[in-house]
């Protein structure tokens, strides 16, 4: 499958949408919800949605894999927001029913400071060097994934910056209905964007690890293309959703010519989310590391965990494929599990 589009700012839903004052199943302490109308948006209509390409929203956070340093390095999204005072007066302009493209930000003065590694995401607009906040008066970014941050070590979890790979799960090659969790060079990764999913994330709503034994995996954007999906209708989309094994997901993301993202979520049709026995959980999983590849590729030493034991990648690989082989099987993400060594 090539590689589609990257998620570089807020998607706009397939639909028009509506407000409807009654509290969010989505947002705690949110007293209003946002559903779809009927009606196709002129955006998806613009970025000819019928010839897009539907893949799986699947629910996490939201990652980047680019150059810093001089090396591929994950990045994590961190948006700027308003301070107070500027939070206010944009809330106020709001609640006078005003366009919020139409509010004036002064970015140098409105903004909380960002990291000083912070970068703004790809697809903003600017204006004299200076990015433009979305709808929601957000600043879209990323800052990088370092090693000893706490505040991202779920992250960190998943890359080794020692041996520059990062554990994917995605589908196997030769078989869509199979997933396969390996060791992806973070190289073959550059200028993409993944979901961060486990045990520490969104209340990990697939079941993986424990709180003792958590477990997270990068999946790419766009990854787990949506077969025999129904006419872009609200009601079939509505009826499939709640009637077919495939619709158990959070949402579908269309990803079309332009590049341009399109979604709808569950919770914009009034479906419910999360869910049990999603349609992920339901797939088998191989895992391969192809530790022979790997082995002949590094002869560097690594310690993990702060522990003062020498590991060869091989070794590495071993432990983390040992340890998703028991957590999968103990906790119940997929239905079949094999391990392969190549």
């Amino acid at each position: 499958m090539k590689r589609l589009g990257s998620v570089q700012r807020k998607m706009p839903c397939v639909f028009v949408t509506e407000v409807k004052e009654e509290p969010s199943a989505k947002r705690e302490h949110q007293p209003f919800k946002v559903l779809a109308t009927e009606t196709i948006s002129h955006k998806a209509l613009d970025a000819d949605i019928y010839s897009a390409i539907p893949t799986e929203k699947v629910d996490g956070t939201c990652c980047y894999v680019t150059t810093y340093k001089d090396q591929p390095y994950l990045w994590a999204r961190l948006d700027r927001k308003p301070n107070k005072q500027a939070e206010k007066r944009f809330k106020n302009f709001l609640h006078s029913k005003e366009n919020p493209k139409e509010f004036f930000w002064n970015v140098e003065e409105d903004f909380k400071p960002a990291p000083e590694c912070w970068i703004p995401a790809k697809e903003i607009e600017q204006i004299n060097g200076n990015p433009v906040p979305d709808e929601n008066g957000h600043i879209p970014g990323w800052v990088p994934v370092e090693k000893n941050n706490k505040q991202y070590c779920w992250h960190s979890s998943v890359v080794n910056y020692e041996f520059e790979i990062a554990l994917v799960l995605k589908h196997h090659p030769d078989d869509s209905g199979l997933l396969e969790i390996s060791a992806v060079p973070l190289s073959d990764l550059l200028e993409q964007t993944l979901e961060l999913i486990g045990t520490n994330i969104n209340g990990n709503p697939y079941g993986l690890g424990s709180k003792k034994h958590p477990l997270h995996l990068l999946i790419p954007h766009g990854a787990f293309q949506v077969r025999n999906l129904p006419s872009l209708k609200h009601n079939d989309l509505l009826s499939w959703f709640e009637g077919c094994k495939e619709g158990k997901i959070e949402g579908i993301v269309w990803h079309c010519s332009d590049g341009c993202l399109i979604k709808v979520h569950r919770h914009h049709l009034g479906l419910c989310w999360p869910i049990p026995d999603t349609y992920m959980n339901s797939k088998p999983v191989i895992i391969n590391m192809n530790l022979n590849k790997c082995d002949s590729a590094f002869d560097r030493n690594l310690e993990v965990n702060d522990q003062k034991e020498p590991l060869s990648v091989k070794r590495f690989l071993l432990r983390l494929m040992s340890s998703a082989n028991g957590l999968l099987k103990a906790y119940g993400m997929l239905s079949d599990l094999y391990c392969s060594q190549d």
